[in-house]
């Protein structure tokens, strides 16, 4: 049995659907219509805002190139307030705390990578293991261990090999030759390559370094 035996009934049962529905099905096709114009939207303004936020990085780029130092702090804020959604801007401060160290400004290096560590950024751990880099470099080592300490593992998964070295280099500074050679050892177990590593160990397992430790 068809559920509908003549056209004229086929018709009479669409007006009648129409007249219940038809307001709500055209409020809903507009929403529809509305959303796709709306996210075609967004994503256009993204779009364009990354190709601006990249022109922006560029000349950031340049100005580290050249070393015009007053400029490259310039531009990064102008990332930061203008783009500060973007990685650009992430990584326009990254940029800024390497021309302050290499101008010897290390106070405003470790103010601008806390900050960026702070954050729940997939950079935030660069940051952090910059930051333990000038704790190490400027006496600082508890606070560089304290720093590592902090540190969520699984978050830092990644980055665990560069954290055991750094580790090690800390206890090195202080003089804890076992604790060093334990966290060097740990990082080569765990297959870290890295260019000065095994000669760090080496170092520490050379029979005058061994028997300091006695």
């Amino acid at each position: 049995m068809e559920l509908y035996e003549t056209e004229e009934q086929q018709v009479e049962a669409l007006q009648k659907w129409w007249k219940e529905n038809g307001t709500s099905a055209m409020v809903g096709l507009g929403i529809a219509i509305a959303a796709i114009l709306g996210c075609n939207s967004w994503l256009d303004y993204k779009k364009e805002q990354m190709g601006k936020a990249s022109a922006v990085y560029d000349q950031l780029l340049k100005d580290v190139d050249e070393n015009k130092l007053a400029e490259v702090n310039t531009v990064a804020q102008k990332l930061k307030n203008e783009f500060g959604s973007t990685e650009y801007a992430t990584y326009s401060t990254l940029l800024q705390a390497k021309t302050k160290v290499d101008a010897g400004d290390l106070a405003g290096a470790k103010e601008l990578l806390q900050g960026l560590a702070d954050k729940s950024s997939d950079l935030s751990q660069l940051a952090k293991l910059r930051l333990v880099r000038l704790y190490l470099a400027t006496g600082e080592y508890e606070k560089g261990l304290q720093l590592i300490g902090q540190v969520d593992q699984k978050v830092a998964a990644g980055f665990s090999d560069n954290y055991d070295e750094l580790v090690g280099d800390l206890y090195v500074a202080l003089d804890r030759i076992d604790e060093a050679r334990t966290s060097y050892e740990k990082a080569i177990r765990n297959g870290y390559q890295s260019p000065l590593l095994q000669f760090k160990l080496n170092d520490l397992t050379a029979p005058e370094k061994l028997e300091s430790t006695k």
